[in-house]
């Protein structure tokens, strides 16, 4: 099947289906308001600037249960991080938006049109932190915004805008119910009382409570093992993603002197005992003539322990005041806060356990196994253990956010001016509440002998197991924050008459202070807890920004619009708050942005727009000292065979990243080219290709390119001692750089709008993006151009040609039932190298790589239902399923960016059909 043709003709399908139902969709109202992508305050209508907005009644009839899934369903949505990146990581389950595939540092997020603290060092803002029972609609302008609102607004801007002047109260309670697993529910309730006309005054109060349960790997066929045997193109095939570390344990034998000088030999000692691996584990067999004709170790199957989709709780409030000083001036505040707690939980920690020549365990589990390979040229032997007594990982992150607004609007001599002071902050506390084990009892454990890495699990002694409970830490590692201090004044007002209309000019500034910091608490600090690979660095960091801007708008003739934009931006260096040095020299950047609007008739509309944009560094992009971060993404052979750093066979290795201070901000040209189409009251239709190409960006030598070429790039190998066997290994080192490039385009369509039929009014709604190019430069070079549209790319992720959604609404009387389809085109998969041909295996009797491959992993669709009764104007139910067919995650053998196995949960649906039922009530 050719999945691009199949896909484009998909689209074409629906699109026309839509049209023959003559759809229909028009918005226009007469109140000034201030439309995102603009200073100015004006008639909302269709403008220069293409904006998708998401009324309560769409956000109602979506089927969305979070912000996080409201926003990841639009089809211009890629790129962005999802809740389950939690498993493995301490993400704490951050979610964002990404628009274009631009990337999630690229997109800004605001709040009321203000800007919210970002989640880390960077720019991209944690969606969970938004409140979902308080938004009135969602603005999200799919143009760069930089003249506007400077950095990290290149791809975009999403401006969730919350409810004022509501009078009344609702109430509301749902409940999600998926196919075995992860069920979910949330409560919320809304009050408002004063009218602004009327008493000069409203006050508004939401609350919502959040509740989700954790879905188990086991719970899901697909996910539920490491051990995958499939088939491809009519032949079958074995993929093993199992883990070296296995229980009991494996043996890993370093061999010195002669012919062993650099060699080495792995073995399981309850293999080579029994003939048969413990459960849960698989066996792999290589050629290895120093161990009699082969190398057997036992894989363990990690993927069955693990929770992919974490627990977790979720509580929101916000609460807005607004008083009318005089008729034509508004005071205002608002306060949001949220606090998330995510537990996740992950396989038991895979553990190196140094084993002593003539100790016990040597004797009785290493050299029986051993053959005719003489103790003398042993060098070393190390346990490659399991530790599932000590329990899975289990991490639990809280991340509270505040954020808080007061400020006024006036109008002065025909001018509309306003302004604003901005409190915001994220704090986020880690912990550890399983599976980790402190650094002293462990170690005595160890080189005692009395922990035994060769037992089944359960199987060691009692006194062992009650001894390996007294080791486990309870307790936080770090704690994080990141703070936005910020004030805003912005005005706007007609200049000058027009053949069109007033000149419209619109100014404004702000000033904001970052701050971020992370701090460990002594148990990491000291690395008093063993198996978190190093001690967790301490930031504190501090930068302040400044910028203006302007805005003109001329409306050149009734048919004919132009706006330009520009603004003027200084960024100080960062600062480190605890030595008061500067890690990073000023920086400035302007930027510009030219669009039009031409109308020649009420049912035609043409736009187009020229700007640049930047971005700037992170704060850790430039003032990071070198630090631990993790391990590399794949396994690799040792970069320089036979020296004492390596570590035996393929294996991760540590990584560790660095700031560099002379980095400058990342810069951006785009043009924008649309249409709208409305050629009856019936029929809307729009299109607008996008164009951006960035350079200037932060890169650096990826792992991939550093260990494929490592005499090229040996100034980027280090060693490090790794903390579980205290032995020095090679470590691969991330410096930022100002090299990157890349080029992304397509085509954002819609058709959209209603008819009446026989049974009630038919609302039919088609939207897509058609990606055109999606390509970057290699990591660390600048002339060396990776795509990922339509595969997955050396960036761990895949850039799909084309993402629609479509919906059939029918309203008939007091029931409305709406049917929706999300789409995704296929991909070609990460290629692999590791898969065993199992028909060729059997032959040799001895496993056999098969050629290099790319699975094809086909297009992804779901429906969803929705039914919608509304009895009257108080109460209102629903009912619906998502993923009505129950459709499954493709096969996917990609690694990285997560510890599941078979599938990649960023584009499809780990939760399967899914029930869910609804009440609301207003008052």
């Amino acid at each position: 099947m050719n999945y691009k043709r199949k896909a484009v003709s998909t689209a074409v399908l629906i699109a026309l289906g839509a049209a023959a139902a003559l759809p229909s969709f028009a918005q226009e109202t007469l109140e000034r308001v201030t439309i995102t992508g603009s200073s100015i305050k004006r008639i909302a209508a269709e403008g220069a600037v293409p904006i998708q907005v998401l009324t309560s009644a769409d956000i109602a009839r979506s089927g969305a249960t979070t912000v996080t899934d409201l926003i990841q369903k639009l089809p211009a949505m890629q790129g962005f991080s999802v809740t389950t990146t939690a498993v493995g990581t301490n993400s704490g389950g951050r979610t964002t938006a990404s628009i274009h595939d631009l990337g999630e540092e690229y997109t800004l997020t605001l709040l009321n049109g203000r800007r919210v603290a970002p989640s880390g060092s960077g720019s991209a803002v944690n969606l969970n932190a938004i409140p979902m029972s308080a938004i009135e609609r969602v603005e999200v302008v799919t143009d760069g915004a930089s003249a506007l609102y400077g950095s990290d607004a290149i791809a975009g801007v999403v401006n969730f805008i919350l409810k004022r002047n509501y009078q009344g109260g609702d109430l509301d309670f749902r409940m999600d119910r998926p196919s075995g697993g992860g069920e979910s529910w949330n409560a919320s309730g809304t009050w408002g009382f004063g009218d602004l006309e009327k008493d000069r005054f409203n006050v508004l109060l939401s609350y919502r409570h959040d509740e989700q349960r954790q879905l188990l790997a086991t719970d899901r066929d697909f996910a539920k093992s490491a051990f995958i045997n499939f088939e491809n193109n009519g032949k079958q095939y074995f993929y093993n993603r199992g883990a070296p570390h296995a229980i009991p344990g494996n043996v890993s034998v370093a061999l010195t002197g002669g012919i062993y000088a650099g060699q080495y030999t792995a073995f399981n000692p309850e293999y080579e005992k029994t003939g048969k691996c413990a459960p849960a584990h698989e066996l792999f067999v290589q050629a290895n003539p120093l161990a009699q004709g082969k190398d057997a170790q036992c894989y363990f199957d990690f993927a069955s322990t693990l929770e992919i989709f974490p627990e977790s709780s979720r509580d929101s409030f916000f609460g807005t005041a607004n008083f009318m000083l005089t008729p034509n001036t508004r005071l205002f505040t608002d306060l949001s806060l949220s606090r998330h707690d995510l537990t996740a939980k992950i396989a038991a920690n895979a553990v190196n356990i140094p084993i002593a020549k003539g100790s016990a365990q040597y004797n009785t589990y290493v050299r029986p196994y051993l053959g005719s390979i003489p103790d003398a040229n042993v060098s070393s032997v190390t346990a490659t253990y399991r530790n599932l007594d000590f329990g899975g990982r289990t991490s639990q992150t809280v991340t509270d956010s505040t954020h808080f607004v007061v400020g006024g609007e006036s109008e002065i001599a025909g001018w509309n001016v306003s302004g604003g002071l901005t409190y915001s902050k994220n704090d986020i506390n880690e912990k550890y509440v399983d599976g980790y084990s402190l650094r002293t009892p462990t170690n005595a454990l160890i080189s005692s002998g009395e922990l035994n890495p060769f037992a089944l699990a359960g199987q060691q002694t009692p006194q062992t197991l009650e001894k390996i409970r007294a080791t486990i830490f309870n307790g936080s590692v770090r704690t994080e924050q990141t703070e936005l201090t910020g004030a805003d004044v912005r005005a706007s007002g007609s200049v000058f008459k027009l053949p069109g209309g007033d000149a419209m000019l619109g100014v404004g500034g702000d000033v904001r202070n970052y701050h971020f910091s992370q701090i460990p608490t002594e148990a990491a600090r000291t690395s008093t807890v063993l198996f978190n690979f190093s001690a967790i660095p301490r930031f504190n960091l501090e930068r302040k920004t400044a910028g203006a801007f302007a805005e003109l708008l001329m409306p050149v003739s009734k048919q004919l619009e132009l706006t330009a934009a520009m603004r003027y931006d200084t960024i100080d260096g960062v600062t480190d708050k605890d030595t008061g040095a500067t890690a990073s020299k000023d920086m400035s950047a302007s930027t510009y942005k030219i669009s039009a609007r031409y109308q020649p008739s009420r049912e035609l509309m043409f736009r187009t727009s020229y700007g640049t944009g930047f971005k700037a560094p992170s704060m850790l992009d430039v003032a990071r000292p070198r630090t631990p971060s993790g391990v590399t993404s794949n396994p690799y052979a040792c970069p320089f065979p036979g020296t004492e750093f390596c570590r035996p066979g393929r294996a991760q290795y540590q990584r560790l990243s660095e700031g560099n201070s002379e980095l400058k901000p990342e810069r951006s040209k785009q043009f924008l080219l649309g249409m709208r189409f409305e050629p009856t009251n019936a029929v809307s239709m729009g299109m607008d290709y996008w164009n951006v190409e960035m350079r200037d960006q932060v890169s650096s030598v990826s792992e991939a390119l550093a260990f494929g070429n490592p005499a090229t790039y040996k100034d980027l190998f280090t060693t490090f001692t790794d903390p579980g066997d205290g032995k020095n290994y090679y470590a691969f080192k991330l410096a930022s750089v100002n090299i990157g490039r890349a080029k992304n385009s397509g085509i954002d369509w819609d058709i959209t709008g209603r008819v009446d039929t026989g049974l009630g009014r038919l609302t039919t709604t088609v939207s897509g993006t058609y990606l055109i190019e999606s390509s970057y430069t290699r990591p660390g070079t600048s002339d060396v151009w990776e795509s990922s549209l339509g595969k997955f790319g050396i960036n761990n992720a895949v850039s799909f040609r084309n993402i629609l959604r479509a919906s059939a609404s029918l309203q008939s009387g007091k029931f409305t039932n709406t049917l929706s389809f999300n789409y995704r085109s296929g991909y070609s998969d990460m290629e692999r190298t590791d898969v065993i041909d199992v028909a060729a295996s059997a032959a040799a009797k001895r496993p056999v790589l098969a050629p290099a491959m790319r699975l094809q992993v086909p297009e992804y669709y779901t429906f969803d239902w929705l039914t919608q009764y509304k009895h009257n104007k108080a109460l209102d139910f629903q009912f619906g399923i998502k993923n009505l067919f129950d459709q499954a995650p493709p096969l996917s053998l990609r690694t990285g960016g997560s510890h599941h196995v078979g599938y990649d949960p960023r584009y499809t649906d780990s939760f399967l059909r899914t029930f869910y039922g609804r009440v609301a009530y207003k008052f």
